[in-house]
Order: structure tokens, then C-alpha cells, then sequence
């Protein structure tokens, strides 16, 4: 008996193993490798990675991220992005990562509204991925953060529900370093509302807290301000204000307090690479 059952056993492995690959269609699922640092990045994915068609829509810390990313690339001549400043795709025969400035500074609305008619019409051909990064400048103490991410999630859905298979990047608003001064103190304890220092940070943090809360889990997100506010010893930058904690840019990325240094670059464009070697 125990003979039987040792000899058929391979017998009903196989049937088994057939029965599930019918299931799959007649192949087996492909497992897709999640890559967490840019070092163990096989040639192979870089390859892939450079066959798709890239659009992102920026501004100057977009440039930022371009620069990042063309410092990578003369380190590792393994990425083999063919990196293309224009909002056309048509006439590309390969890969690109095009890129361009779109919209206004300040007039975050200008920005949506030209993503969305690049994407059905002005690219002249739809990309495989698709991301449109907001400046800081585009959310202040001044915005009306619920109808600015509003206008958002609206353009993004017009997108979608008519061409559903291009994998969009949601960026989060980039922040800038917050000084505290004496005058900044003082302000506090006088009870001051208005705090310029603090609210565009506010701003941002609650616009970005909606984005992921939208997102997450369900579409890539580029976590931009995560990745501005986490210091090199992996502590964040914040500060707090009505007994709130919020996240601010690290004072090591940036030089003039909003724009990415050489360090910033690299850290933020590293980040971003490993995001659109993994989708």
C-alpha cells in the first residue's frame, strides 16, 4: 500500500501542475521583482524600463529631478534612458522620457488643465506612463486646498476613464524648509493666526495628506515631500503649530530653501528611478 501511494504520487503532481497552468492560461504568472536600491538593478529592467514612453509635465524642481537623473545615468551607463525635453511623442521610433515646464507657476489650475489636453491630444500619442508634479509655489498659506485637490482628482479621472491604461504618477507637493526666528516665536505666543512661515508648509502637508489617502494602494504615488523631509539620519524635519506636528524640507537638499541641491537631486531623482523601474 505504501508503495502504491509513493508511486502515484509524482502521477498526481503533474495532473495537478497541469490543471493550474490551464487556469494561467497556459503559462505560468511572471513574479515581478520589486528593486529597492538602484545598485541591484539588472541591465535587463533598465532595458525595459527605457522601451516605455515616459511624459512628465514640471517646472523648476522637475528640472531638479532631470538633473538627478542625468547624474545617474553618466554614473551607471546601464540606464539607458534617452531623456527628451518636449511634450510631442510622435516621430519616437524607441523609448523616451520626455519632459517639459507646463502650466503656470501659482495658478495650480493652468497645470491640470494642460496635463489633461497633453494626454488626449497634444502628445500625439498616449504614453505608458504619464506624471504631473505641482511646484511649491502652487500651494501656500493662500490656497484652498480642498477645491485645488478637487480640481486634481477631476482632471486625473477625465484621464483615466478615457485611457484607462496609462499608469499615472501621483506626486505629492514638494515643501520647503521652515526658519523658526525670534520673530517667528513671538508670533506664536502672541497668538498670531497668520504665521507665514508655518502656513504654506500647512498647506502642503494637508494637500499631500488627501493625495495619498486618495491613492494609496490604488495608483503609484512619488511621495516627493516624504523624501524632502526625511534627513540623511532618517529623522524627519517638521515643526509644530497648534500642537500639530507637519513636515518640512530638510535643510540638506536645498540651497535657497525650496529648490533641490547636488545632494537633493540625487536622493529625490534615486527614489524616483527605483518608482518607474518598479511599475
Amino acid at each position: 500500500m505504501k508503495y502504491i501511494t509513493k508511486s502515484i504520487a509524482p502521477v498526481l503532481f503533474f495532473i495537478i501542475s497541469i490543471i493550474l497552468t490551464g487556469c494561467n492560461g497556459g503559462e505560468m504568472e511572471e513574479k515581478h521583482t520589486v528593486y529597492s536600491n538602484i545598485n541591484n538593478i539588472p541591465a535587463a529592467a533598465w532595458e525595459k524600463l527605457s522601451e516605455k514612453k515616459i511624459y512628465f509635465g514640471h517646472q523648476s524642481v522637475g528640472f531638479n529631478i532631470i538633473d538627478g537623473i542625468n547624474a545617474f545615468i553618466k554614473e551607471y551607463p546601464q540606464i539607458k534612458l534617452n531623456i527628451v525635453e518636449t511634450n510631442k511623442l510622435a516621430g519616437f521610433k524607441r523609448g523616451v522620457f520626455a519632459h517639459s515646464r507646463i502650466g503656470k507657476n501659482c495658478e495650480p489650475e493652468t497645470k491640470f488643465d494642460e496635463f489633461n489636453q497633453l494626454i488626449k491630444t497634444g502628445l500625439e500619442q498616449q504614453p505608458d506612463i504619464a506624471a504631473l508634479k505641482c511646484c511649491y509655489v502652487d500651494v501656500t498659506g493662500k490656497t484652498e486646498v480642498e477645491k485645488t485637490f478637487n480640481d486634481y482628482v477631476k482632471t486625473i479621472a477625465e484621464i483615466k476613464q478615457k485611457y484607462p491604461k496609462i499608469n499615472i504618477i501621483h506626486f505629492t507637493v514638494p515643501l520647503t524648509t521652515t526658519k523658526i526666528t525670534w520673530k517667528t516665536k513671538l508670533k506664536t505666543i502672541i497668538g498670531k493666526k497668520e504665521i507665514w512661515e508655518y502656513d504654506d508648509n500647512i498647506k502642503r502637508n494637508q494637500y499631500n495628506a488627501m493625495l495619498v489617502k486618495k491613492y494609496k494602494g490604488i495608483e503609484p504615488i512619488f511621495d516627493i515631500a516624504k523624501i524632502e523631509s526625511t534627513n540623511p539620519d532618517g529623522t524627519r524635519s517638521t515643526f509644530q503649530k497648534d500642537k500639530k506636528t507637519y513636515f518640512a524640507m530638510s535643510p540638506e537638499y536645498t540651497d535657497d530653501g525650496g529648490h533641490l541641491n547636488k545632494t537633493g537631486q540625487k536622493i529625490v531623482a534615486e527614489q524616483f528611478l527605483l518608482l518607474l523601474v518598479n511599475l
